[in-house]
Parts: structure tokens; sequence; C-alpha cells
């Protein structure tokens, strides 16, 4: 209690909290706007029927407001689009390279300027194409989601759309400006948290009428319980490599002579690679919706098989989670810049002879963190499909029925529980809340206040 008075007690903090709270609830207001011309019971039966779906993917980032089609029904998807592009094309491309890197402030302005172009571009792309989507979609049986089609109503959508996501970088900049914490985290985390009310409610509801007995819901809340202790432990666990630096003598003064450490993160990539292997898997299942590709047979029997529930959709799912660990991983990550520059300041691994060496031992290392740490996020990733309805391993053709003989029932039929919990949404609620909570422990310390914890400093993922 009393590090939470201190934190009011102190002016700037104080202020910097009202100021992202009241900014998350513009953001939350916001996402009650709906845009107009759009028939919602329809718009609703589509989320039921596709949940798990590219669409049940964008809407987890949007908040809930995709399934509602309100202004802020893009979210900050496209905003994390163009940052993820831009950070490919500062590998391959020597002038971003460079900018990034001896750029300085101008040069983070110039890449932070080029992103919102670039997620404007993304807006008008990703609305003209939810346009065109729905008004070719019409629920089996019942009317159309769009009222009036037509070029008006795609022109109405694309502005519409595109603005509220160009509001949502703005309020997402001002907070991490103004505020406290990653205002684009806080705003995914926001549209998380909002929805776990109303999954309380419906697990309550479940129990009072039956569906589900008190043994499984025991269960169900000490495996939420033991899922949110691994993810605290491992987005807090780094390997340190002890590093030494020489004592030098210049003049009167002696410089050196330290022994620190060099930090590597068991979980470097944090949740990217979990969106970039969605976002992968997703497009196939984006091509299924078009009325062309429906007609072919073999398209569609394809596309059914990268249903979220298929197995080949979770043993691709699989692979690529840990494919793209290494691979952003070796994008965020040079072990030869990192032992170079250990070499230029005096610095070296005891034992290890500086230079190349010396990279070669951190990027074995590093390679080992990442194999586990990708193990990590592709177990916690599957687990809401093992937990909701399994691994559904008898589709397989030939082999399938004698792995659903072996395998437990648990893992190949589910659990059948409604209550969802895990995967991205909970990496990203888990890790923004110790982010944050480790920025409010740095401004108590740096006023010489008691933290959160006596005798111990919160850590962050970046702690």
């Amino acid at each position: 209690m009393d590090s939470i008075k201190n934190i009011f007690s102190i002016p700037d903090l104080r202020k910097r909290l009202f100021y992202t709270f009241a900014l998350l609830t513009v953001y939350r207001i916001g996402g009650h706007v709906p845009v107009p011309g759009i028939n919602f019971e329809a718009l609703d039966s589509i989320f039921r029927t596709q949940a798990g779906s590219l669409l049940g993917f964008l809407d987890l980032f949007s908040g809930g407001n995709l399934r509602r089609l309100t202004i802020f029904a893009l979210g900050i998807m496209p905003y994390i689009s163009a940052s993820i592009i831009l950070q490919l094309l500062t590998v391959i491309w020597p002038y971003l390279e460079k900018l990034s890197k001896e750029g300085g402030e101008v040069g983070r302005r110039k890449i932070t300027q080029w992103t919102r172009y670039g997620t404007v571009v993304l807006s008008v792309v990703q609305s003209l194409g939810i346009a065109f989507w729905l008004e070719n979609f019409q629920t089996s049986g019942g009317p159309q989601v769009v009222l009036h089609p037509g070029w008006f109503f795609r022109f109405l959508t694309v502005i519409t759309l595109t603005t509220g996501t160009a509001f949502i970088m703005w309020l997402g900049e001002q907070i991490s400006e103004r505020g406290i914490g990653n205002g684009i985290s806080l705003i995914i985390f926001a549209g998380i948290v909002v929805g776990l009310p109303g999954a309380i409610l419906a697990t309550v509801q479940d129990l009072t009428t039956g569906n589900i007995g008190m043994i499984a819901l025991v269960f169900l809340l000490a495996l939420m319980v033991a899922v949110v202790a691994a993810i605290v432990f491992v987005e807090r666990a780094q390997r340190r490599i002890p590093v030494q630096y020489a004592r030098r003598v210049v003049g009167r003064r002696t410089f050196g002579g330290l022994s620190t450490h060099l930090p590597l993160r068991l979980n470097t990539g944090g949740v990217i690679p979990v969106i970039f292997a969605s976002s992968i898997l997703s497009i196939f299942q984006t091509f299924g919706q078009v009325p062309m590709f429906q007609k072919v047979a073999w398209i569609r029997d394809l596309v059914h098989q990268f249903d979220y529930t298929m197995p080949l959709y979770n043993f691709l799912y699989f692979v690529f989670i840990i494919f793209f660990c290494y691979f952003y991983v070796s994008i965020i990550f040079n072990p030869m810049d990192t032992a170079d520059n250990l070499q230029k300041y005096g610095g070296f691994i005891p034992g290890i002879r500086p230079g190349r060496r010396t990279a070669e031992y951190i990027d074995a290392i590093l390679t080992r963190l990442t194999f586990a740490g990708s193990l990590y996020l592709a177990i916690i990733a599957l687990l809401p499909t093992i937990l909701i309805s399994g691994l559904n391993v008898g589709t397989l053709p030939g082999i399938g029925p004698a792995l659903d003989a072996i395998l437990p029932g648990f893992l190949t039929q589910g659990l059948g529980v409604k209550f969802y919990f895990g995967g991205t949404s909970l990496l990203i609620v888990v890790g923004v809340a110790m982010d944050t909570v480790q920025q409010v422990e740095s401004q108590l310390i740096m006023r010489h206040y008691e933290g959160f914890l006596k005798g111990a400093r919160v850590r962050g993922r970046r702690g």
C-alpha cells in the first residue's frame, strides 16, 4: 500500500498515470462508434463461424473492434506490420541500416516518419479489402452484411478505418512520450483485457448451468496460475555472460578493471515470432474466402486443412514459430557487432579471445537460448487449441486413427474449455504488465522511494 501511495504522491508520476488512463479511455470510447452502412447482426454471425481464422486473429489486436466494425476496426495491426517491414528493410537496405545506426535522433525520427506513412498505406489497402469482402459476403439464408454496396460505401469505409488507425497510432505515441509504458503495447493490452470480465462471466454461467464441473473449474484455475507463472519466469530469464574490462592508466587516472555481464534473454524475440507465424498461415485462409477459389475442389480441401483446428495447421504453426524465432533474433542481434564493441572498449569474456572467437561464443549461447525460447513460445501458443478442441490428429490420413488411439484424450479431443487464455493474448498481457510495472518501479527508485517489493527490484522483459 505504501508503494501505491508513493505513486500518487509524486506529481509528475501521478500526472503521467492519469494521462495514460485518459487516453486509454478515449480509445475504449472510440471502440463503440460503428462504421455506417453495416448489418451488424449478419456481421456478428460471420465472426461466430470464423472465430479461428484471420478475422479472429486480427480481432484480437483490435480489441474486439473488428467484430463490431467500429472506427478502430483495423486496430494497431497496420502500424505493427509497417514497423516489421521497416525492420526487415533495415537489414537488406544499406541506407536504412546506416540511418538506424549512425543517424542518431534525426535517423530515428526519419524511420518513425516512414513507419507512419507505411501505416497509412497499409490501412488504406486493408480497409478497401474489408469493404470489398463485406460486400461479397452474405450469411447463409440471410441478408447481406452491407446495406448499400457501392463505391460510396467503400470510400466511406476507407476514410473511416484509415483515420481510426492513424488516431490510434497518435494515441500510442502520446502515451509513450507523456505517459507510462509503451503506448502501442498498452493499447493492445487494453483491447485484450477488456474481454476478460465477459469470459469470467461466461465461465460462471457455465458453472451454474452445469456445463462445467467444480473439479474442472479448479483444474482450469490451477492451470491458469501455472501458465502465468511460467510466462513470468521465462520472460525474465537471462543468461549472463561475464565480461571483464581491462585496466588502463591514463596520466594519473585509472580506467576499467570492472567486472560486469552481458545479459541474453531466453525469449529474445518476444511475441513477434507468434505474430509472424499466424500472419503467414492466415494467408491460406484468406485465399480460401475468394469465391473463385471456393469453386475449385482441391483448393477448397487444401484450405480446409489450414483451419486452426486441423493438425496440419498446428504442425506448421509450431514449426513456423521456431523458424521465426531464429529469423527475428538474427535481425535484432548481431554477435559480431557485440564482439567488436567489447573489443573497442577494452572488454573481453574470460577464457575467450576477443574478436571472432568472442562472436562465435556469443552466437553459440544465443542459438541454444533461442531454441529453448522458441519451444516455450510454440507450446504456449498451442495451449488454447489443446484446451478447446485438441489437436484432432484422427483426421490425418493413414496414421491418424493410430495416433488418436495412442495419445491421451485431452491432447487429441481437448477439454472443451470456453474460457480462452494462453497463446498470444496471455503473452502480451503478462509481458506488457511486467514492463509497465518495471517502469513505474524505476520512476519510484529514481526519486528515492521504495519500490513495489522491498529489498528487491521488479524486472521487466527488458530489465
